[in-house]
């Protein structure tokens, strides 16, 4: 049972029909560089344990949210994401501690995106705690690869290519911005 709920959470990230997930880690990644691996990591872990306490809320019947509304939320995270990367390259200002908890509470929603698939899959299930367990270390474990891709599209970026970081953190928050719009329309 656990590693089938881990291979969910992994594969479930991963998505390519899912793909406002990775966008969303994506867009959290451009306003780092290589070198800032570590702040990465963590904000990929914040936004792990705010839809970890919503699945949680979400798989005990505690709280209930309309799917068409929280479809409409997760891309505009992802905007919202995207404008504050692109202010923090114009001031030239650290987000820090800002940026931790907008990702916890980006996480809550995306959980809520996640909680109605699991809800599903976890009805026949007597316990559900190792499953949400595994699940969400699925997920956590299925960010890396978007991590560990966005850090080495960063270093090619600005080290080989040559772009200022300033400007490749722009750039990659407008695709961001393009496609969540895209997602809010469709």
């Amino acid at each position: 049972m656990f590693k089938t709920y881990l291979e969910l959470g992994f594969k479930h990230i991963l998505d390519v029909h899912a793909y406002d997930h990775v966008l969303f880690v994506l867009t959290l990644c451009a306003v780092y560089t290589s070198k800032e691996w570590r702040k990465v990591v963590i904000l990929a872990t914040a936004f792990t344990i705010g839809h970890s306490l919503t699945l949680a809320l979400a798989v005990t019947k505690l709280i209930s949210i309309s799917p068409p509304l929280i479809e409409t939320l997760i891309p505009i995270t992802i905007i919202i994401t995207a404008i504050s990367n692109i202010y923090h390259a114009i001031s030239k200002t650290d987000t820090g501690r800002l940026s931790y908890l907008l990702t916890l509470i980006f996480g809550l929603i995306h959980g809520l995106g996640f909680s109605t698939m699991l809800k599903a899959l976890l009805g026949a299930e007597d316990d559900f705690l190792i499953p949400l367990l595994s699940f969400n270390l699925g997920v956590e474990l299925g960010q890396l690869p978007i991590v560990i891709f966005a850090m080495i599209l960063s270093y090619l970026m600005i080290n080989i290519v040559k772009c200022k970081a300033e400007y490749w953190n722009i750039i990659l928050s407008i695709f961001g911005i393009i496609i969540a719009t895209n997602l809010l329309i469709k």
